[in-house]
């Protein structure tokens, strides 16, 4: 009989524009916890010189190619926007390197004795390939009032390009219903320690056991 041993847990890591992800990462991070950023990943696999910058002209051309040799987002994002297909070829591209990045850095850090890994993905719930991969789902939660005023003074948006933004993303009751962990960042940031303390403990005390 195979004897089972434990495994470092892996939680995903979401939350709506504006619900406060990276503060919550950050504080997480700073009591021992390892993050993997995955938008920032696909920032660099887009940089000059990046993996995907390569395929990404290949498939697209030059128009999607900023002079400086980085993906140029306006143009991409407009390209996909209007073609459904394009969008489908830009993430047929990124996903996979993503992927392939992304477990590399959680191996790296689990190697490195991290007690958890978190993943940060800003669109995990709308990606709908997310069951099976994390061991817990943790949401950073407020009011969609709330988002909608923090973009607002944090972007200089107006309020209907963050509806549009929002409209885009999974919805804050979709999000909660993924959700095996909560923080809630409805209020001031002194309400922050208290539950970061408490989810990291949590995380602390878990034992993933694997065949």
């Amino acid at each position: 009989m195979t004897q089972s041993s434990p495994r470092t847990p892996v939680i995903g890591l979401t939350g709506g524009i504006g619900s406060g992800k990276s503060t919550a990462a950050d504080l997480l991070v700073a009591k021992g916890g390892a993050l993997v950023d995955t938008d920032q990943i696909a920032h660099l696999l887009t940089a000059p010189g990046g993996a995907a910058i390569a395929p990404i002209r290949a498939a697209f051309g030059d128009s999607v190619i900023a002079p400086d040799g980085r993906m140029d987002r306006t143009a991409m994002r407009a390209l996909a926007f209007s073609d459904p297909q394009a969008r489908k070829r830009l993430e047929g591209i990124l996903h996979p390197l993503i992927r392939e990045q992304t477990d590399a850095q959680v191996a790296a850090a689990i190697a490195a004795g991290a007690p958890y890994v978190l993943i940060a993905v800003p669109l995990l719930i709308e990606g709908g390939r997310w069951q099976g991969r994390y061991d817990r789902i943790l949401v950073v939660d407020c009011p969609t009032e709330v988002q909608i005023e923090r973009v607002m003074r944090r972007s200089q948006l107006e309020r209907a390009q963050v509806e549009a933004i929002m409209a885009a993303q999974a919805t804050r009751e979709q999000r909660l219903a993924a959700a095996t962990d909560v923080i809630n960042n409805a209020g001031a940031a002194q309400a922050l320690p208290g539950q970061i303390d408490a989810i990291d403990s949590l995380y602390r005390s878990l034992s993933i056991q694997v065949e």
